[in-house]
């Protein structure tokens, strides 16, 4: 066996040396080596039908109902005198993921076309021509028609070549000033306006369900945990309202991230600029931007605007998932506050009796996909040099996968939330444990004059006494508090029990009636929520 092997000889000839040159090895039993020989030819077999059926695969493109076409020569091919292999080919598009960038794509092209008839470096027959190319190709994506080839590598080589194959010279003239570097880049701020835009929408969506979710329970006391132990006693309104203020929390990172990335890299070409006589605020103000971006290495070369993003998404995520858990949570047994319509409802292939919240388990589950998503793109970008790199193809996939499941999260929450009930019968019953008023009966004694540290040290031995005697503290008598402390008087039953101990809370944003009545009427007002449509 040669030591040696060139790069070009086939993995067939390979394994068929393999299969007889043996000069080397000793010499097996009989057995084996017919057993051996019959293995590596398998595998050569193998082999052949592995690079046979690649062979299928790339080494033409077959449209829709239509006859192969073959490969074609490189748009950046001018002074290679080798085609890429079809491994290279394979492992290099990005077509398969990025074409959901062909609108974008085009409406970039759109503007840089007319921009350039603006300047004198087209006329403006090619620029109509172009325009209307474009228009074509656009009504043709849309309806399923058009050819996504992978020798063309992505979405811009395959807008343009079809482009080409459509009207000739005057789509050759498009790329005037133009690089794939500042052209991606411009195609995926503009789709991250618009896919902010979008989660914008569903934000404001489940928020206004909570709000509704809100209005409907009205008055209903719910434990109120920290540690997952039970804390204070809170009104469910404010627990839902919680949420709500996370979610326009999220909201507001996104349009932070929209307004930051709102600056348009179209005409920073390679890395350099150009020295033909663009406007590149032409282009900037056609597409909708605040401004071009100053720094042309800057706008072709970071990607901050996507990790922006995709935190924002990975916040966003992390609140669902912490509602999502506190809802399946609630809806077990254990809990039973919470009872999901069967219509948001999963069963057990064995277990006949299961009624499982799924969406919300899924919910908490996805956050994990937004989460890693965000990392994916950090390590992405944390070694790349200025300027450009062919890495950053690898933003794109996370980003999508993101925004798609960022958006499904809201959607089903929203959804579940539409479909849900608290059993308030249950609630009730699980109130009194906890001592869930003993926070408010501390606040009784600073009233009284008594150190705030004294007053918790007097009420953990009033919940020590009940624990002894398995009674709530509103359950212990005038004489029994006295003897724990003479400062009790017999206004201290105005201040235990779940409801007297709602009712005492008073600070802004508290849990107490009047300040969630406040909260509520705030959301509803923000949101434009029709009171009437909670009936």
């Amino acid at each position: 066996m040669r030591a040696l092997i060139e790069p070009a000889t086939p993995v067939v000839s390979l394994l068929r040396q393999a299969t007889t040159s043996r000069n080397d090895i000793p010499e097996p039993s009989p057995y084996l080596w017919q057993h051996s020989r019959r293995r590596r030819q398998r595998w050569a077999v193998e082999a052949m039908d592995s690079q046979k059926a690649a062979v299928t695969i790339t080494s033409s493109v077959v449209p829709a109902g239509g006859k192969s076409l073959s490969k074609e020569n490189k748009l950046w091919g001018g002074r290679f005198e080798e085609s890429v292999t079809d491994a290279v080919e394979r492992f290099s598009e990005s077509i398969s993921f990025d074409k959901a960038l062909y609108k974008q794509d085009i409406r970039g092209s759109r503007a840089h076309a007319t921009m350039l008839a603006a300047q004198g470096l087209i006329t403006t027959s090619d620029r109509d021509s172009i325009l209307n190319g474009l228009d074509v190709i656009e009504r043709t994506i849309e309806a399923g028609d058009f050819v996504w080839r992978t020798d063309r590598e992505d979405v811009h080589m395959n807008i343009e070549a079809a482009l080409t194959d459509m009207i000739g010279e005057p789509a050759k003239k498009l790329h005037t000033a133009r690089s794939r570097n500042d052209q991606v880049v411009t195609d995926l701020r503009l789709w991250c306006r618009d896919a902010i835009d979008s989660i914008l929408f569903h934000i404001k969506k489940l928020q206004v369900v909570l709000v509704y979710l809100a209005m409907r329970n009205e008055g209903l006391i719910v434990p109120g945990y920290t540690h997952l132990q039970r804390a204070q006693p809170v009104l469910l309104q404010h627990l839902l309202l919680s949420y709500v203020e996370q979610l326009e929390r999220d909201a507001g990172r996104f349009i932070d991230c929209k307004n930051r990335l709102n600056f348009c890299p179209l005409g920073a070409c390679a890395l350099a600029g150009t020295g033909l006589p663009i406007d590149r605020f032409m282009t900037s103000d056609a597409l909708g931007f605040t401004a071009p971006l100053r720094n042309s290495i800057d706008a072709v070369s970071d990607r901050d605007f996507v990790l922006e993003f995709l935190s924002a998404s990975s916040i966003a995520a992390i609140h669902l998932s912490r509602l999502g858990e506190e809802w399946v949570l609630w809806a077990s047994e254990e809990f039973g506050f919470l009872v999901p319509s069967d219509s948001v409802s999963t069963g057990s292939s064995i277990m006949p009796q299961k009624k499982n919240p799924d969406p919300m388990e899924l919910v908490r589950g996805k956050s994990a996909r937004v989460v890693g998503d965000l990392i994916t793109v950090l390590v992405l970008c944390k070694g790349l040099p200025q300027a450009y790199n062919r890495d950053l193809q690898e933003d794109k996939e996370p980003l999508f996968d993101s925004v798609k499941t960022i958006m499904g999260m809201l959607e089903v929450t929203a959804e579940f939330a539409q479909n849900i009930t608290f059993n308030h019968e249950r609630i009730q019953r699980a109130l009194p444990a906890g001592h869930l008023d003993a926070t408010t009966l501390a606040d009784y004694l600073v009233k009284k004059g008594v150190p705030f540290r004294t007053s918790h040290d007097i009420v953990g031995r009033c919940v020590a006494f009940c624990l002894s005697k398995d009674c709530q503290l509103s359950d212990l008598s005038l004489d029994e508090l006295t003897a724990i402390d003479p400062v009790f008087e017999k206004d201290v039953y105005e201040f235990v029990g779940v409801n007297n101990s709602v009712s005492k809370f008073c600070s802004y944003g508290s849990t107490g009636s009047a300040c969630v009545s406040e909260q509520l009427s705030y959301w509803v007002s923000k949101l434009g929520i029709s009171t009437d449509a909670s009936e």
